[in-house]
Parts: structure tokens; sequence; C-alpha cells
């Protein structure tokens, strides 16, 4: 009954057909549909019997109508007999319907139809038993699992099966691949743009997505491809930059590792000869105090030696006058006093001479040991480390014919007193100097965004509130940009990078082109092109088709100027496109344009191994020729 009901169903409302046409591709559509189908091709005040033709939303067959409109076509009126049956059963048995019901996929806009499947047990679909038995192989070119006996009753090993593919089982929505949310049974075929979402060929005729931009599986698929692709290369670039970066860092810790061991180790022997120099200077200094100490001792144990026999002899001569004192006698103590008193008055002289100066200093107390001065040097030791660079303020510095002035500013502007600055003296011009430039927003189209740093240009609808001045490109169909520089000599290369651009033009022009048309519409100005599939190379209005590949995605320009040439070139296939010989009368700018996407240039590039032999002869510098002198200066 589930089949049976899926059959008699609009494929439109999703509902049983009512008052269905019978269309002349043999499918049917309820009236109300159709009728649906009309004013939706209607424009505004249109009639609806102006509508001659529509689509069968099933087949895509054109169905014709006639004076009489949706009254000219046959009513199925087998379908309806059908349809009055099949629901005066559902009234007898009510069950029916409402399992029928509860068995469909119930569509909703916000995700797909639901449907149950058993993971575990795939059935088989020509069974009539119920249940059926469990499916064996699965055909993928009928799309139909089968159980043995099945298998061997409908779809033997011979003519015309023999060519079919059998596998294991596969549920049912591997077979049939996504299935549209909004019409059942409706596979998936084209990619709503606006929505972003996949969509059946109903939702573009006559679902939300009709007035949506839609594209196919194949063509989103290949974009969506090529984005994942790019971007995945990207990410493994920069993988390998951060390997690269966690490398070196690596690198760098290990290298710390070993400067702390050499500095540590450096540091034991620094302390270490200081230790030995204090430890020596600790036994001569101590060798000269017992030295000193020795000659002091000496020198005064001599005085003491001297002091001892002189109060010697004093002594005894003063117990010869005391002795001589204590005599009564006149005559005996004349006779013995005189000799005596003589003998005393020789002691006292003498004694005033042989008594010695004490010299205090002779304490040795007035022995110093300064090392104040030492011991703030030791306590200034210290871990120093080099400081770092200055930086340069571009802006302060000026340069005139034979002489610079450089400014800049150091957080060490404290502690360093002088700087070594090492700079290049221009000599000569080699053969090639290639100008990096950026895009110029003065003279960007109002409708265009630059971004990156000037180096890339996306078209952008909504105009910006930019003000209007002759240098800017201000053609209401093209949208153009110049480079910030103006050539006048000399060979220079650079690369466009395009992206899913597929209209634009590239080239150079004059000062003097015109800003309100297309470049290569005029004398001044000189382009590659490409519009959708065409290559053309343009100039003084004059177009020339050129083969390229369509998955041109880096577009090389080589300005040879003082050959009088401009080259393009297809720079990841090594392919040259297209030269113009032109005599130079005036500078020359960088020039783009775009109609749709975005693009990004690459200035200042070396010119390539590919590039034509004679403009590589001149254009190419050779390394041992350099323009430039080297020289340092101490600057203070």
């Amino acid at each position: 009954m589930d089949t049976l009901e899926s059959e008699l169903t609009c494929p439109i409302c999703l509902e049983l057909f009512e008052d269905p046409l019978l269309l002349p591709c043999a499918h049917s559509l309820c009236f109300s549909c159709a009728h649906r189908i009309l004013v939706s091709h209607c424009s505004t005040n249109e009639p609806i019997e102006s509508i001659s033709a529509f689509q069968c939303p099933t087949c895509r067959y054109i169905i014709p109508l006639n004076h009489r409109g949706l009254e000219g076509l046959k009513r199925n009126v087998t379908l309806q007999n059908i349809i009055d049956r099949f629901q005066k059963a559902s009234l007898n048995n009510p069950n029916i319907l409402s399992q029928n019901r509860q068995g469909r996929p119930h569509h909703s806009r916000q995700g797909s139809p639901a449907r149950v499947m058993s993971l575990e047990r795939i059935s088989c679909q020509f069974c009539e038993q119920d249940p059926p038995n469990e499916a064996v192989k699965t055909c993928i070119t009928c799309e139909v699992s089968y159980c043995d006996r099945c298998l061997r009753a409908t779809h033997p090993n011979k003519k015309p099966f023999t060519g079919h593919r059998l596998v294991d089982p596969l549920p049912d929505a591997h077979l049939r691949g996504l299935t549209c949310p909004e019409h059942e049974n409706e596979k998936v075929s084209m990619y709503c743009s606006v929505d972003s979402q996949l969509i059946c060929p109903l939702c573009k005729l006559v679902g939300r997505h009709r007035e949506h931009q839609v594209s196919s599986l194949n063509e989103q698929f290949d974009k969506l491809k090529q984005t994942l692709e790019n971007n995945l290369t990207n990410l493994i670039k920069r993988n390998e930059e951060l390997e690269n970066q966690m490398a070196k860092l690596i690198q760098i810790c290990q290298q710390v590792e070993m400067n702390t061991a050499m500095h540590e180790a450096k540091l034991m022997d620094e302390c270490d000869e200081l230790v030995e120099i204090i430890r020596q200077r600790k036994q001569v200094i101590t060798v000269k105090i017992k030295e000193s100490k020795v000659m002091k001792l000496r020198k005064l144990a001599q005085q003491i030696a001297n002091c001892r026999q002189c109060l010697e002899r004093s002594s005894a001569l003063i117990t010869q006058a005391e002795q001589s004192l204590k005599e009564n006698d006149h005559a005996r103590f004349l006779q013995t006093a005189r000799n005596i008193a003589e003998k005393v008055a020789m002691a006292t002289a003498s004694s005033q001479i042989l008594i010695p100066d004490v010299n205090l200093n002779d304490a040795f107390d007035t022995f110093a040991l300064d090392f104040s001065r030492e011991k703030k040097i030791l306590e200034g030791l210290d871990y120093l480390t080099a400081p770092s660079p200055p930086s340069i303020r571009e802006e302060l510095c000026t340069a005139s014919h034979d002489t610079i002035t450089a400014h800049w500013s150091s957080e060490d502007e404290f502690s360093v007193s002088s700087y070594e600055l090492q700079y290049a003296i221009y000599t000569n011009q080699t053969n090639f100097i290639s100008q990096p430039f950026k895009l110029d927003p003065k003279m960007a189209h109002k409708k265009l965004r630059l971004s990156n740093d000037f180096l890339a240009m996306e078209k952008e609808e909504s105009s910006l509130k930019k003000s209007h001045t002759p240098e800017r490109f201000s053609s209401t169909s093209s949208y153009g940009v110049a480079g910030n520089v103006f050539i006048d000599s000399g060979c220079h290369y650079w690369e466009v990078l395009l992206g899913a651009c597929t209209w634009y033009a590239v080239g150079i022009a004059y000062k003097s082109a015109p800003k309100n048309e297309w470049s290569g519409k005029n004398s001044s100005s000189w382009v590659f092109s490409r519009c959708n599939n065409n290559f053309m190379v343009r100039h003084n209005g004059k177009d020339m088709l050129v083969e390229a590949s369509l998955q041109l995605r880096r577009l090389g320009v080589l300005l040879n100027y003082d050959n009088n040439a401009l080259s393009f070139y297809d720079a990841m296939n090594s392919q040259h496109l297209h030269t113009f010989e032109i005599s130079y009368l005036l500078p020359v700018v960088p020039t783009f344009m775009i109609w749709n996407k975005s693009l990004m240039i690459l200035s200042g590039l070396p010119v390539p191994d590919f590039a034509d032999s004679s403009e590589g002869e001149v254009c190419i510098s050779r390394e041992h020729e350099s323009p430039y002198t080297p020289g340092r200066k101490s600057c203070h």
C-alpha cells in the first residue's frame, strides 16, 4: 500500500492527486498545482491566458497549451478512479492510511527525509511475503536488493543481466543517492548558490529556489574541490612553515642549553681564578706581616736588653751609695763617698743617653688592610648581555647628494655610548631592477575594494563614498585601478594571481590614457584580457585572440622598457602567450581591470627562467655585479 500511495501522490503538493490532468508526456498533475505553475510564470499584470506552455515537473517535457489553457488538457479519469477506490479502502480500514502516513518520510525545509533503515538487516525488495527475507545481494544497475530465492528467480545470470554489477547488500539510500528534502523520490541535481543548498529540478521550477541562482553539481563540485585543494595546499604549506619554525625554536632551545652550560663553566673558571688570586695574595700579605713582626720584635728585644743592663748597673751603684750614707765617720765618709758621688753623677748623666725612646709605631698597630675598593668591584660582578640594536626611524631620516642623516631610538640609550652604522654606497646600475609597486587607492574605481595592503582588488557592487578625482577610473561598465608607480626605464616583472576571476584585463597605459573606457580601447594602453572562455590581447581598439589554458591562474607580465617590449606569460605552465612591440614615448603605469571575482598582484619579482632568452639576457642581473660598495661608520 505504501508503494501504491507514492504512485498516487502529486509531485508538487505531495498529496493524493486531486482532479488530475493527463499530460502529453503520460505524467499526471493536480489541476490546482498546474494552475499554480502557470501563475508562477506570469509577470505583474500579465493574464494567465497568455501562458502558452509549461514544463512537466517530473520529466521537464514542454506541455503546449491551446486557447483553452488547462481546460484543453485531458482529465486522467482512470487515475481519479483509482484514488477514489484507495480512499474508500482507507475509510473502511483507517489503519492502512495511518500506517502509510507514518511510514512515509516527514518533509521539512529544515532537514532531509528520515528514512528508517536497519543497519544490521537489509530486506529483499522483491519478496511478497511479510516480513521479506534478508537480502544477500544488491544490484547496482537495477538499484534493487534481492534475497537468494528472488535473485535466482528474477535476476538470472544471463542476458540482459550479465552486465549488471552485484555487490553485498547496500541500504537503499546508498543506491539512490541524496534525495531532495522537499520533494519525495527526487534526487538532488543542482546547487543553490543563494541558500548554499542541494536542490532538485522541482525546487528550481516551482519551489522557493525558483528565482535563485543555481549551478550544476559538477560545476560546484569542481569549484569547491579547487577551493578545498587550494586551502589544503595553503594549510599544508602553513604546517610546513610551522614545522620549520618549530624546528628552529627547538634548535634555539638546544643552543640556549649549550650556551648556558658554556657560560656556567666560564663563570666557574673565572670565579676559581679570582679565588686563586685572593689565595695567592693572602699568602704574600701573610708573609709580609710575619716578616714585619719579626723585625719589630727583634728591635724591641735589643732595646729591652739594653735597658735591663743599664738598670742592673744603676741598682748596684744605688746599693753602694746607700751603704756610704750610713757611714758616720767623717774621714771614712769623705774617703769613700767622693768616689761614689762621681760614679752616681756619671751614671745619672749616662742613663739619660742609654734609656731608649719608646716609639708607639713600634707596636705594629698602624698596619692597615683596606679591601673596600676590591669588595665593591667584586660586588659589582654581574652577567651582562649585549644591548639590542636600535630601531631606525625612517620617517625622520633624510638623504641628499652626499649626506645622510639617520635617526634611531634605543631602549638602551643610557647604557650604550655609541653604535656602529653599516652602510652601502650606490656606484652603478645593474641590468635588472624590478620596481615593486602597490595598487593606488586614489585611482581605484568607486566599486572596487582594495585589501591585503593594497595588493588585492575585488569588485564590490555597493558603491562606497569615495570622492571623484580626475585620476580615478570612472567607467560605468569597467572597474579599473592602476599601480602607484610610473616606469620610464629598465626591465620589470610582476605576476597577477587570478584565482576564479574569468573576466579581466591586465596591462600598462600612459598617464594620459582615458579613465572612462576599457583599457586597450585607445592608443595609450596595451592589455591581455579574458572574457569567460576567450583570451585576447587588445590595443587601440583592435583585438587578437590568444591561445591560453582555461586553468590560467598566474599571469606573468614582463615590461622591458629599454627594449620596447611588453610580454605576457602563463607563469604556472612556463608558457609564452604574447609580446607587444612598443616604441615607448612616455612613462607607463601598470593597469588592472576586473568584471567579476578578485585578483592579487606580486610585484618586484626577478625575471623567471622561462622568459624569452633575448629578454632574459638583458633583464637578468649577474650575481657578482653588485651596485653597492659596503662601508661602516661609528655613530654616537
